[in-house]
């Protein structure tokens, strides 16, 4: 850590914001109590028009910060350019999460109520716009645009935090989720089955671009996906039997804790989440680390409810992920792989959700890595992906952020996984042509005793942490079904545990940089909980590295100047409102003897720049309504803008239809027959797999026999004598010549005909080839 410290004080440049350069260094700043990075209009690449171009121009998306105050909140841009901007700044109390909404998603049945307001800034705040409802019992929604409270949403049990996506705004309650559609703000669906975490996180959910994922308060067994959690640090399956082992075990512990707390003798020592599952004994006991993903777009209105004789719409997958409560949850950018950590913070587990449209039962959930940090425990706070999902960032309440690599496919990262700068296949080329894979599948079915040391155990679609192995019905079915690559059925992934590349801890603070026992001033408590040090509200992301304009601020960005880093840049706030770059350089293993494409991987971290962030009880307040060149407000209008032209809707205030965009409606009017034709020559039409020999594949020859006499015939497919063999047709010798003239046995007579397939021109009448020699 000295020498970690060390390099801190060398290497960090300070990027100072503008109002900070007049003041003295030491002026006391606002206490902060979270961070988070947002995902907004702002940074939307996929929406905002601007990003579009994004390879060629170098034009990045900014970072967009928000930072919760003792008192009030701040929203900071970073473009591109390094030079951070406030956008926001108001002091109205404590806020306990905050959120700037995406504009929706919009179509021609359902148009946007509030599209004049956006953008909108959801705050759950202590003194709520009633002023008389408890604490943090209401969402307020705020327009930048007007600085006017568009709405209020009113609960009963406090909020503890806020999500949202272009479909829904998601209250999270104790126990309870709620869901507001983003167009109207009226209710869509709500759940009340969560399980009770004990903190800090109350109630952990995933909002991915459509699905969302809870922590369920018991297994269901008939939505029960396929897979789920392998037990913990086992890489293959013939530990399946010790696992299982454990699972009767806590099965067992479980039962002696219910039947105590039936009896009402609640143990001396017991815990808090012992007291909170006594208070719900009297219902059923509740299952810790299950998680149900639902998708927000099919799910029924009313009431999500996961039992025996609810149906499975909208249940996307249903699984045990950990044997302790779930604590933090994350999606990743492809909303295809879920990273989740418990209660004990010593191994976090990815996960590959493969759906069904049928029903959750039949979705897989491959249990891809085990991201195993350490034995000691922790909480963890924030879960980051970089863009192409091949690092992880995990981060813990004491402020230690755990840099992992993984491959959105699985399998052990190396050298030619995560040493280039694009993504690369599963399978390398020599792979592929070697037939390796093939070879390792025969193997692995040859070991059929190994893999299941006892057959009932493995092959039980009960035992929850255990794959439930197919039989060998299901995968005979398969494979006459011709379906031998459907990636929900056997072989399933093996697990891969993968450690922390690097771990990067938080200085205390920039100003005064001590070794770690001589602290500056203690570390604010975030919550009550009952950890041994102070604890750190850490955020963090990956962007494009930004430290290049502290070094040179007068050059110009060239346009490569991006690709030498294999990894983007991993920015990091801490709770004293410094963000620092940190710059990731992975590198083959230093100890390794020869370096091949499998050579595992170390890494280089070091900070390149800090930004100080904290605001300071002397600045002003920046609130709306903001002029229309506020960035927030020019991004909602171009994302809006974008959702028009998407719907086929004639954005409001522009001139007319649009002529670019006339091919929306052109399916309707009268001038679309000839631009769909068009369109169509311009489509490969593909419905099913050819047949062996195509049509043009037909023979350009014909095959004669030709009889040794004097008198030969030859018989082509199309000649009459095949048809009849009557006295009135006697087969005329359609050629004479001298036999003795033809060697034939250099003709290589063969009396078998094929049947060559019919051509178009092959039907002439015979009488036209008879002057056609074919010698």
């Amino acid at each position: 850590e000295q020498s970690y410290m060390e390099s801190v004080v060398t290497f960090l440049q300070d990027v100072v914001p503008q109002a900070y350069s007049g003041t003295p260094p030491a002026e006391e700043k606002e206490k902060i109590i979270w961070v988070r990075f947002e995902n907004a209009d702002l940074n939307d690449t996929s929406r905002n028009m601007e990003f579009h171009e994004i390879h060629s121009t170098g034009n990045e998306p900014p970072l967009l910060l928000m930072i919760g105050y003792s008192d009030g909140m701040q929203v900071w841009s970073i473009p591109i350019s390094g030079e951070a901007q406030e956008l926001f700044s108001v002091r109205h109390g404590p806020v306990r999460a905050a959120r700037i909404l995406p504009a929706p998603q919009i179509s021609a049945q359902k148009c946007d109520n509030f599209s004049e307001k956006r953008p909108l800034l959801g705050v759950c705040k202590s003194i709520g716009s009633s002023g008389t409802s408890p604490p943090y019992c209401c969402v307020d929604l705020y327009s930048l645009r007007t600085g006017e409270m568009v709405k209020s949403i009113q609960f009963k049990t406090p909020i503890y935090d806020l999500h949202c996506n272009k479909r829904i705004l998601v209250v999270v309650l104790q126990e309870k989720i709620a869901a507001f559609d983003s167009c109207t703000f009226t209710k869509k669906f709500f759940v009340t089955s969560c399980y009770p975490c004990p903190g800090p996180n109350m109630n952990p959910i995933a909002l991915g671009s459509r699905w969302l994922a809870y922590a369920e308060n018991k297994l269901i067994r008939c939505h029960q996906s396929r897979g789920g959690a392998c037990g913990d640090n086992i890489q293959s399956y013939t530990a399946t039997v010790i696992s299982a082992a454990k699972t009767i075990k806590t099965g067992l512990t479980m039962v002696g804790k219910v039947v105590t707390q039936l009896t009402g003798t609640l143990p001396s020592g017991a815990s808090e989440e012992e007291i909170l599952a006594h208070s719900n004994i009297r219902r059923s006991p509740l299952v810790p680390g299950i998680i149900t993903i639902i998708d927000t777009e099919t799910v029924a209105e009313g009431q999500v409810l996961v039992s025996e004789d609810s149906d499975s719409d909208g249940i996307v997958a249903h699984f045990p992920a950990h044997e302790k409560p779930i604590c933090c949850m994350a999606f990743n950018p492809s909303g295809m792989l879920l990273v989740t950590t418990d209660t004990l913070g010593h191994d976090f587990h990815v996960f590959q959700i493969l759906t069904h449209p049928w029903s959750s039962s039949q979705s897989a959930v491959h249990h891809l890595y085990t991201l195993h940090r350490g034995e000691t425990e922790a909480k963890v706070q924030d879960i980051s992906f970089s863009h192409d999902c091949r690092w992880v960032v995990v981060s813990t309440l004491r402020g230690t952020s755990h840099v992992f690599p993984i491959n959105p496919y699985g399998g052990q990262p190396c050298v030619r996984t995560h040493m280039s700068p694009r993504v690369v296949n599963r399978m390398s080329r020599f792979q592929k042509s070697a037939g390796l894979e093939e070879i390792e599948q025969e193997l692995t079915s040859k070991q059929g005793g190994r893999c299941s040391p006892v057959p009932g155990l493995s092959s039980s679609p009960s035992g929850s942490p255990l794959h439930g192995k197919l039989n060998s019905q299901d995968t005979y079915n398969n494979f006459t079904n011709n379906n031998p690559g459907n990636p929900r059925l056997l072989p399933l992934p093996s697990l891969t545990v993968v450690l922390p590349l690097a771990q990067i801890k938080q200085p205390m603070t920039l100003g005064t940089i001590t070794k770690r026992t001589g602290k500056s001033k203690p570390a604010p408590q975030i919550s009550p909980s009952k950890s041994v040090g102070g604890e750190f509200c850490v955020a963090a992301v990956f962007g494009s590295s930004r430290s290049w304009f502290a070094n040179n601020p007068g050059l110009k960005r060239e346009k490569d100047q991006s690709k030498q880093f294999v990894v983007e840049s991993l920015y990091i706030i801490s709770c004293y409102g410094s963000l620092v770059e940190h710059v990731l350089e992975p590198r083959p293993l230093s100890t390794a003897p020869k370096i091949s494409d499998d050579t595992p991987l170390e890494m280089m971290t070091c900070p390149r720049a800090s930004w100080t962030l904290v605001r300071t009880p002397q600045w002003n307040e920046l609130q709306p309504p903001f002029n229309a060149n506020h960035p927030l407000l020019l991004a909602a209008d171009a994302v809006q803008y974008y959702q028009y032209l998407l719907a086929g809707l004639v954005p409001p205030g522009s001139p007319g239809p649009i002529t670019r965009h006339e091919s929306y409606d052109s399916l309707a009017s009268d001038h679309s027959g000839q631009e769909d034709e068009e369109w169509l020559s311009q489509v490969e039409i593909v419905t099913h797999t050819g047949p062996h020999r195509r049509l043009w594949m037909g023979p350009q020859f014909q095959f004669k026999t030709i009889h040794p006499s004097g008198q030969t015939t030859v018989i082509s497919s199309s000649s009459s004598v095949l048809q009849s063999h009557g006295p009135s047709d006697t087969p005329q010798p359609l050629l004479d010549f001298d036999t003795d003239d033809l060697d034939l046995n250099s003709l290589r007579i063969q009396p078998v005909r094929s049947e060559p397939v019919s051509m178009p021109g092959s039907s002439r009448p015979v009488s036209d080839r008879r002057g056609v020699s074919t010698v």
